[in-house]
Parts: structure tokens; C-alpha cells; sequence
């Protein structure tokens, strides 16, 4: 089988990617399982937009504050001003968001931005119904059940990729592979992604030489739900605080002003850090407090949070609830530029959240994520389209996995990664437990074990080393001497 692109992800960045190929490209997106179980799916608050052109200059300017400095300028110019041309697209293609009496487009805030700007649909159902939007106006062929373990790379050029469809052994071949893979969320106990995000195609880039950047930057949600038995955890979307509702510990106390000056406006990495601190402090519970919302306004702008909290007996906005943080975004990734090319391969191109183009810096802005798979999904196409097609052999791949799946024991050495990546790699981080992570890692890696497992390891290994190389803290890296 061989296509003209092969497009790896079937979240917002991959069918994104697809919806601007023409239609008489041969095109295939692949998806691990059904295609709505991605990250898009689950995402919440919304998606950013500049407003218009006198926008940008603050849009960067919060992303970069946020990002702590340390994101790639150009980059996140490129984010801002491109959203104006994307949801422009979106919104003309026939994308409803959520409107006003009078038609107009309701806008929300949610932390460290300085104004509203993030567009939302279905009031906090903004990724489901931009995913099932996608899904529609994708002409392409679509495959489920297509589990990729290996790129094929060879002298400088990626030709396609082996997988695993319907538990069956393919090679598949394209002229150019976008990689839109999402993040790493398996790698963690506590995590709001989905179960299909963990990592494989990161540990292949480990594998090949191929660099990741930022590795050590990864982002957890203040307010998540984490006490339930599923290895996915109940977000609590950041809209929730940008419209005003309080973190509180069980003595109804807003701490978070103790630690900054904004308190539940302040960005992730510093509301995660308070939470995780006064809970370990002081021992107490901490709450997200919604008893300021009139109930029939929190029914209509949160109805996909209320219904899914009624289903397991807390009455909204009524009740408070408790949380946690717990891992939600990979900052960094496979490293790639402003069209997402993977720099010294041919025809491989990475994008949303697998990627790291630099855009989020040291911590991502809330909703830039589902803005950057549209705008670099958008330039890796553009990239793509703008080459001259040329003809080359393909090599003979032949290398077999004979264990492709996983050993017996790969399920005790997931749990205890996920623990380890959890306690040492996660909130607050110190250099013990960065070289505790390490070794255990390095163990499990010279287990028998399967290809799925060694791929994560592999990803987990590359994030703790990252780590290990910072010695200050920064963004969402925070080490304790």
C-alpha cells in the first residue's frame, strides 16, 4: 500500500491536516482505536483566536509570559497571527461555536490570558464537537485499529511505516508521513488524557536518532478529579476558574493568593504547584468551589461537566468537589520547524501536540493546544503540497518484531512506570528522584519485554533525562534541592 501522505492522528491536528489535502491526493489517516478516542475529544474550554490584528501583540505576549520566555518568538507570532486565516476557515466551512442572542460569538477567559479570546462549543464540549466537525468534512480515507510501531527511515527519508492493523502485520508507504500522534499521557498514574496517547511514537524518534526537544517541560491541570478507579481522570476545564470559580481547601480558604497575585487566574504551572503544595503542607483537602454560579447559567454554559458528575452523585454548582493536579499536556516533543518538518528527515513532518516547534515555551497556554494543531497542521500541508514530487525506490525494510504486542509482565512494568513517572516526574521534582526514575527505568528496559513497552520506555527515559539536565527550575519544571 502506498499513499501520497500518511497522516498518523485522528485528533484536530491530523484531521485538520487532511481537510486542506485535495481531495484527489491519495491520503490515509490512521488511528489507534475508534477515532473520537483521542485528546481533541476530550477537550474542554476552548480554543484560542486572536481577535483581531490589534490582538496579537497581547496574545504573544501572554503566551510568552506563560511559556516563561523560553518559547521559540517566531513561532508563537506565526501561532496568533495565522488564527485569524484558520477560524476564519473553521467558522466558513460551517463550525458552530457557542453564540449570543444575537448570533454573535461568545468569547471566554480562562488563566494568564489578558482578555477573552477562546472561542467554545457545546459550552465546554468545544473538542467533541470540533472533532465530530472534522470527522464530517474529512474526504479522506479514514483506518481504525492501526497501532504503528516503526518508521521506516532510510538515508535520510521516511518512506512510510509498519503497524499493527487489526492485530495484523502491514507496512504501509507514503510519499510524506505527518506525524499527529498526540502527547504522552500514558506515562502517568494520574492523567486526563485519553487512553490511546502513550507515547510509541516518541520512543521510535529515541530510537533513531531523531531529537526531541523540551522533554522535561510537561504540563499538569490544577483541577482534575483523580478519585476514580479509570486511568483517565475527570478534568475540570480552566473556564470554570476564568469564570469565576475559587480553589478553596476544606476550611474554605483561597490560598492561592498565599503563593500569587492572581490566585486562580494565575497560570497552570503555578496553581498546580500551589495545590500540590498546601495539600502536602498542610494535609488538607482541596476543593473547586462553584457555589457563587446561578444553577440554570452553570447548567447551560458547563452541561457536559454537570451531567458527568451528576452520573456519580455531586449536584452542581452546589457542591464542591475535590482535586488534584494531574498530568495533562506534553510541552515538548519530537523537535520540528515552523511547517513541521523533522529536520535531516525527508517527507516526516510532526505536528500538534507531538510536536514542539517552541510555541508554548516552558508551559502551555490554556487552549493554545487545539489553535496549534489547527494553524501547524495547516503549514505542514502547505509544506507538502509546495514540493516538487519525486520518484524514489523504496528500500527493503525486512527487520521483524516478533513480540510486537507485549510480554506477560509488561502490564506490572506499565503500572510501576506510571508510578514512578507520577511520584518522580511529576509536579514538584527533585534530583533523587530524577536518578530513582532513571534507574528504574534503565531495569525495566533490560526486562523481556514487549515492543509497546520498550517504546515507552524509551519516551519515559528521554523525559527524565531532559530533567536531569536542568539544574534550575523553569515553567512547569520545578526542582526542589
Amino acid at each position: 500500500m502506498k499513499y501520497d501522505v500518511l497522516i498518523i492522528g485522528a485528533g484536530i491536528a491530523g484531521l485538520y491536516s487532511a481537510m486542506n489535502i485535495p481531495k484527489e491526493k491519495s491520503v490515509l489517516v490512521v488511528c489507534k482505536d475508534i477515532p473520537w478516542e483521542c485528546n481533541t475529544f476530550y477537550a474542554q474550554g476552548g480554543m484560542v483566536t486572536a481577535l483581531d490584528e490589534n490582538d496579537i501583540d497581547l496574545h504573544v505576549k501572554d503566551t510568552m509570559e506563560a511559556g516563561a520566555y523560553h518559547n521559540n518568538r517566531d513561532s508563537v507570532e506565526i501561532l496568533s497571527r495565522t488564527s485569524l486565516e484558520t477560524t476564519k476557515d473553521i467558522i466558513e466551512r460551517g463550525m458552530k461555536f457557542d453564540v449570543d442572542e444575537d448570533g454573535e460569538i461568545l468569547y471566554t477567559k480562562e488563566a494568564a490570558h489578558s482578555t477573552k479570546r477562546i472561542v467554545h462549543a457545546g459550552g465546554d464540549a468545544t473538542g467533541r464537537y470540533m472533532h465530530y466537525f472534522m470527522m464530517l468534512e474529512n474526504s479522506h480515507k479514514l483506518q481504525r485499529n492501526t497501532l504503528v510501531y516503526d518508521l521506516l527511515i532510510e538515508d535520510g527519508r521516511c518512506f512510510g511505516v509498519k503497524a499493527l492493523v487489526n492485530y495484523k502485520h502491514q507496512t504501509i508507504y507514503a510519499d510524506d508521513v505527518i506525524i499527529a500522534s498526540g502527547g504522552v499521557g500514558s506515562l502517568y498514574e494520574y492523567n486526563t488524557n485519553s487512553r490511546t496517547v502513550s507515547a510509541d511514537i516518541h520512543g521510535i524518534c529515541v530510537e533513531k536518532g531523531i531529537e526531541l526537544a523540551d522533554m522535561e517541560m510537561m504540563q499538569f491541570h490544577p483541577t482534575v478529579f483523580v478519585k476514580t478507579p479509570f486511568a483517565r481522570k475527570l478534568l475540570l476545564t480552566e473556564a470554570l476558574r476564568g469564570e469565576g470559580a475559587w480553589v478553596v481547601d476544606e476550611d474554605g480558604k483561597r490560598f492561592l493568593f498565599d503563593y500569587d497575585e492572581r490566585g486562580e487566574l494565575a497560570s497552570r504551572d503555578i496553581v498546580s504547584r500551589a495545590i500540590f503544595k498546601h495539600n502536602r503542607d498542610t494535609g488538607k483537602e482541596v476543593y473547586l468551589d462553584f457555589s457563587m454560579f446561578e444553577e440554570k447559567w452553570f447548567h447551560e454554559r458547563f452541561p457536559n461537566i454537570t451531567r458527568t458528575f451528576d452520573a456519580i452523585g455531586y449536584s452542581f454548582p452546589k457542591d464542591r468537589v475535590p482535586i488534584s493536579p494531574a498530568f495533562h499536556y506534553a510541552v515538548g516533543g519530537i523537535k520540528c520547524d515552523t511547517h513541521g518538518c523533522v529536520e535531516g528527515i525527508d517527507g516526516l513532518y510532526v505536528i500538534g501536540e507531538a510536536s514542539s516547534t517552541g510555541v508554548h515555551g516552558a508551559n502551555r497556554l490554556a487552549s493554545n493546544s487545539l489553535l496549534e494543531g489547527v494553524v501547524f497542521g495547516k503549514r505542514a500541508v502547505e509544506h507538502i503540497l509546495a514540493k516538487e514530487k519525486v520518484e524514489i525506490k523504496i528500500p527493503n525494510f525486512d527487520k521483524e518484531y516478533r513480540n510486537i504486542v507485549h510480554h506477560g509482565n509488561d502490564i506490572i512494568y506499565k503500572k510501576r512506570l506510571r508510578k514512578i513517572m507520577w511520584e518522580e516526574m511529576g509536579v514538584i521534582r527533585t534530583k533523587e528522584g530524577l536518578l530513582n526514575a532513571k534507574n528504574a527505568i534503565y531495569d525495566m528496559k533490560n526486562r523481556d519485554i514487549g515492543r509497546l513497552l520498550e517504546l515507552r520506555l524509551n519516551t519515559a527515559s528521554a523525559i527524565v533525562e531532559s530533567a536531569l539536565k536542568r539544574k534550575d527550575s523553569l515553567g512547569t519544571h520545578y526542582i526542589e534541592n
